[in-house]
């Protein structure tokens, strides 16, 4: 006789069923794992084992072929501990299999029976409940996650008895539950613009990339404020709407960057990686797929701080995602696809000394200099950022001052009516704000008077400037 048990495995963002199926014969000894496991599955053999002499519970000594379907899907981590073990419970009549067929399970057993957490919870979550299954037993530590998803029973374990018990009728487990409101509310930030002393045109700018979703890149000399800017770009940004919360939070939730305690994200996500990250760790990827930097700013901010100190190999990777809005890593045996819809916010001093066009101090760098170090960001790259704002250093009278700048809630007032209008513009176009129109888009929603044609035509021939830059110019004077 087959018993099967229903658990999931991450696939981008989203799940793939899989079904564990178990056999018990009687010719041979030993447990088989078939289905294409990778080691972390190979040795949840030892953790069952040890899982169950620890919990009271007997592992059978003839032959059990355990079968991971579909079996040409690669099978990676520890979240099928707790299924595989389920299904050689029922097998070995020690648990009743009569509720199997309509409950998923998802966790990793240690040594001594408990259950301990694991990744991508809430898309395997979502998944079991668009197949229609009435419940999924998961890790306690991420029951707030998974009862982000509405309509399936979420039932949070700590240990293998106690789901033997509950299989088993003797133990009543009471279902998670996260209310989900239709609107997310904004967690307050620690962070805010009424902290910021002067920079009134550096806010001016970081106030329309954020309505309309521009890049920008600060330029000036250290202690001019750009990080101190940088870091208060999320709390003038609109509150997400319930499907951004879903989509960032089941990228965090694959990452495994939620924590115990936390649900569904209600602040827009903030990165900041160290200029000494890799490629694939900006974009994602490796053995196990693992999303990136690019795709954990999904819906925020990306701060790219002393972006040329970044390697050029590091920079040109984010060329394809900031003009597509996605990243597709390929490899030989996979293929997914993350979004990473984010805003870049990068900053960089003028030379390498950092003090070139400073008003109080002598820059000691050669004009060789100036121009190599700005030189290591390419020209496609510097032509994906709409905005380039020079930042002064603030002035001591500017500093002393006991003036109370306008807090970060107002100006997040006023690009919330930004977006609102540019919302109805793009109302059924699938597309949100002005950064993301095409070509085409432009010509209908962005008409320019014959004036402002010659002038911009003036410009470009000018200043030399490309075709991308001419329609991100027109995107930037529409929000405006």
């Amino acid at each position: 006789m087959v018993i099967r048990a229903y658990t999931g495995t991450v696939s981008g963002i989203g799940a793939t069923q899989v079904t564990v199926e178990v056999s018990i014969t009687g010719g041979g000894l030993g447990l088989f794992l078939v289905g294409l496991p990778d080691n972390a599955v190979r040795e949840s053999e030892q953790r069952i084992r040890s899982a169950f002499e620890n919990s009271g519970y007997r592992m059978t000594a003839r032959k059990c072929v355990v079968n991971l379907a579909p079996a040409d899907l690669r099978k990676e981590g520890s979240g099928y501990d707790l299924p595989i073990a389920v299904a050689i419970l029922a097998a070995t009549n020690q648990i009743v299999a009569e509720h199997l067929a309509e409950s998923w399970f998802v966790g990793e057993l240690s040594l001594d029976g408990s259950v301990r957490g694991v990744r991508g919870v809430l898309p395997i979550t979502a998944e079991a409940k668009a197949r229609g299954y009435k419940r999924i037993y998961v890790p306690r530590e991420n029951a707030m996650e998974a009862a982000v998803v509405d309509g399936i029973e979420v039932l949070a374990v700590e240990s293998l008895t106690e789901v033997a018990a509950s299989l088993n009728g003797e133990q009543e487990i009471f279902s998670v539950v996260h209310e989900v409101e239709s609107e997310v509310p904004v967690e307050p930030y620690a962070d805010d613009f009424a902290d910021v002393k002067g920079q009134t045109h550096a806010k001016r700018a970081l106030e329309i990339a954020a309505a309309g979703g521009h890049n920008v890149i600060m330029i000036g000399p250290p202690g001019s404020g750009k990080t101190m800017l940088a870091r208060r770009m999320p709390t003038i940004m609109p509150p997400m709407t319930l499907d951004e919360a879903l989509e960032t939070t089941k990228i965090h939730s694959v990452a495994g960057k939620l924590g115990t305690t936390r649900g569904l994200m209600r602040q827009r996500p903030f990165r900041a990686p160290h200029h000494m990250a890799s490629p694939m760790a900006l974009i994602g990827g490796g053995n196990t797929p693992q999303p990136g930097e690019v795709s954990l700013a999904h819906n925020g901010v990306l701060f790219l701080d002393e972006m040329p100190e970044f390697g050029h190999s590091v920079l040109e990777v984010l060329r394809q995602p900031m003009e597509d809005k996605h990243i597709t890593i390929s490899r030989v045996r996979y293929s997914v696809d993350y979004p990473s819809n984010f805003t870049l916010v990068a900053s960089m001093n003028p030379c390498p000394c950092g003090y070139y066009n400073h008003p109080d101090k002598e820059c000691t760098c050669s004009p060789a200099a100036v121009r190599r170090y700005a030189g290591r960001i390419s020209g496609p790259l510097m032509d994906r950022i709409d905005l380039h704002v020079e930042i002064t250093p603030v002035s001591r009278e500017e500093m002393s001052s006991d003036e109370v700048a306008e807090s970060s809630a107002s100006i997040r007032e006023r690009v919330m009516r930004a977006r609102e209008v540019q919302a109805k513009r793009f109302q059924g176009l699938g597309i949100y704000t002005n950064t993301m129109m095409s070509s085409s888009m432009l010509r209908k929603f962005c008409p320019l008077s014959p004036d402002a044609r010659r002038l911009l035509d003036a410009a470009m021939e000018r200043l030399q400037l490309s075709a991308r830059a001419y329609d991100r110019i027109i995107k930037v004077a529409r929000t405006i």
